[in-house]
């Protein structure tokens, strides 16, 4: 019970080999960061050598680093839409980070077709998949596992995360010490509280029973397909299972909720 198996279904996901051999999915929270730093590439150390706030936009493509002769024709980076042309020729797969973005560390991986916007600011150990969009003003603190097509958007904090593929933080939004399943939606200003205001591990309930995680900063583990709405706060230790939904303005109590749960006020 409460096994990875029962969250995400990771057949082709990157970050599958986090949760092998794993008997509770939350164990998966302290391995975000060595996992982060495997195999990192030397293009985001590239970038970063002419400034942390990148004075001109650049562009990652077959591994070079291009900051002149472009066009850009902004779209949808999750769809494949935000192209980018050289001298007439589409340059497919090509990354973006706009100028005024910032790059604090070496230890940062970027996919293909990742676009950065500007005021975006990245801490490593991260990894960031094919087509995400990065958008202004987000911050991403370090040791997150960032899928293909995901979302991480204005205002919105990652820290000690995992985002599956399709998962969308869009709207100022905090996911600390956290994972969200594929295409899990959070409405704008949810929160994953991961921090207890008293003292002592997270630990909760399931059927009579109190399950212990010896863990200080717990936030939320999020099923495939879970939808948050706008204003939501999860307490720290909140684990919902696939395709659950939360009601706007709803605090959620920690523990374990299967799937199709759904969270909304009393009548």
């Amino acid at each position: 019970m409460l096994q990875p198996a029962q969250f995400f279904d990771l057949e082709g996901q990157e970050a599958a080999p986090l949760f092998e051999g794993l008997e509770r999915v939350w164990e998966a929270l302290g391995r975000i960061a060595a996992f982060s730093r495997q195999d990192i590439g030397a293009l985001a150390a590239e970038v970063r050598r002419s400034g942390e706030v990148l004075s001109r936009t650049h562009v990652l493509w077959q591994g070079r680093v291009l900051t002149e002769g472009f066009e850009l024709r902004p779209g949808d980076a999750t769809e494949g839409r935000f192209e980018v042309f050289s001298r007439g020729e589409r340059l497919e797969g090509a990354t973006v980070i706009y100028a005024g973005a910032a790059l604090l560390s070496d230890d940062i991986e970027l996919g293909q077709g990742v676009v950065v916007e500007p005021g975006a600011l990245i801490k490593g150990p991260t990894r960031i998949g094919d087509r995400t969009e990065v958008r202004q003003g987000a911050y991403i603190r370090g040791s997150c596992h960032i899928g293909r097509a995901c979302v991480v958007g204005h205002a919105t904090e990652l820290k000690n995360a995992v985002l599956l593929d399709g998962a969308k933080a869009a709207h100022f939004a905090y996911v600390g010490d956290s994972i969200l399943g594929r295409e899990v939606n959070l409405g704008a200003g949810t929160k994953l509280a991961n921090f207890k205001i008293v003292e002592g591990p997270v630990k909760f309930k399931v059927k009579g029973e109190t399950v212990e995680t010896g863990l200080r900063k717990f936030g939320a583990i999020l099923g495939d397909r879970t939808s948050l709405g706008c204003n939501s706060v999860t307490s720290p230790g909140t684990m919902m299972g696939p395709h659950s939904l939360v009601a706007p303005n709803m605090t959620v109590p920690p523990g374990f909720y299967r799937r199709r749960t759904v969270i909304r006020p009393r009548p």
